[in-house]
């Protein structure tokens, strides 16, 4: 079964999701791909994974690197189980490239390339914003690229971690999945 809960975040609503496993959603009210994967039958109540998603969603809001990560269970595909993997390595107030992410799984993989691309259309579609952070994601010269709760969010999601002053991240090689 899944539950929803919403909170209000300084940034607008957010609708959470989860299943008895763990957090399955986490939307920002109107944003692109909104829900898309929530179930039609669902009940609206509070259970213990939506309650330590919002604790988790209430430390990061004010300004506190939260020192855990509720139980999560997105669905997607292995490459996109496998590119989420890697933005939960990311580390607050840190920021990567699609371009890097796609180097990593190469290597994990064994291949000589792997498409960033692909990478982006996965961070695109990750259920879990904020927690898994793919906000953190930018474009090959630092730049800003797109978000889907908006760009208005990314920025204040990256300001709220003060990522300017904190740097770069770049992801370990062979990591295991």
């Amino acid at each position: 079964m899944t539950y929803t809960s919403t909170y209000q975040s300084p940034l607008g609503g957010i609708l959470l999701a989860a299943d008895e496993i763990g957090l399955t959603g986490l939307w920002f009210e109107g944003q692109k791909y909104f829900a898309n994967t929530l179930p039609k039958e669902r009940i609206s109540e509070e259970t213990q994974v939506l309650a330590e998603a919002k604790k988790w969603l209430d430390l990061y809001f004010s300004g506190e690197k939260p020192d855990f990560t509720p139980p999560l269970h997105p669905a997607g595909s292995p490459f996109r189980q496998a590119v989420w993997k890697i933005l939960l390595e990311i580390p607050y107030g840190q920021t990567t490239t699609y371009g890097e992410i796609a180097k990593q799984l190469a290597a994990m993989q064994n291949t000589s390339s792997m498409s960033a691309q692909a990478v982006g259309g996965a961070v695109g579609h990750n259920e879990v914003s904020i927690i898994i952070p793919c906000h953190r994601v930018v474009g090959t010269n630092g730049s800003l690229t797109g978000y889907a709760g908006g760009m208005d969010k990314k920025i204040a999601l990256l300001e709220l971690e003060h990522t300017n002053k904190k740097g770069f991240f770049v992801p370990k090689k062979g990591t295991a999945l």
